[in-house]
């Protein structure tokens, strides 16, 4: 039985082929490969993709063998088709990163931290008597919060007094009267 050898262009025309399957696989289950995702890519920012995510390294490895693969079939020599393919594999996976940074930049997200209310004038909801404890509500955004409150100060605060925040301990804020 005789072996083929291969060519360097059928080898280029693998490696698009083997990239632009993963890429596919990764597009169509992507919740499957997010684990091999934060394996991966340590994104130290702010969370989002980087640039060594699945997708990102599918179009890398796409554009590599296909840009290799039409530069060796122009004559030119496995190594320069190469340099050409691992070129054009970041000027067209660059683009694809600043997207997807773009578009996860551009979530929004509920998620209150307490400390945000920190600092925050509040309206009192349910009374705080004198030592004991009552509810505040606060605007962070456009979310309201309601929070159990308890007093600075050893004195009751009525319904509907505004307060500021001054503190968050647990799940309790200390308020004081504004």
């Amino acid at each position: 039985m005789d072996l083929v050898p291969l060519s360097a262009f059928t080898v280029f025309l693998g490696i698009a082929a083997v990239g632009f399957l993963f890429l596919m696989v990764s597009l169509f289950f992507g919740e499957v490969l997010e684990h091999f995702d934060s394996a991966l890519d340590h994104d130290l920012d702010h969370g989002g993709p980087g640039f060594f995510s699945t997708r990102i390294i599918s179009v890398f490895i796409t554009a590599f063998g296909g840009f290799g693969a039409i530069a060796t079939d122009q004559g030119i020599g496995p190594l320069a088709a190469s340099a050409i393919g691992a070129v054009s594999g970041l000027l067209l996976a660059a683009p694809v990163y600043f997207l997807a940074r773009f578009l996860y930049d551009q979530q929004a997200t509920s998620e209150t931290r307490s400390q945000d209310l920190v600092g925050r004038v509040a309206r009192v909801v349910v009374a705080i008597p004198a030592g004991g404890v009552g509810q505040v509500r606060c605007t962070i955004g456009e979310e309201l919060v309601d929070k159990i409150a308890r007093g600075r100060e050893q004195e009751a605060i009525a319904e509907n007094t505004p307060v500021v925040v001054e503190e968050v301990v647990g799940e309790t804020v200390v308020v004081k009267r504004r």
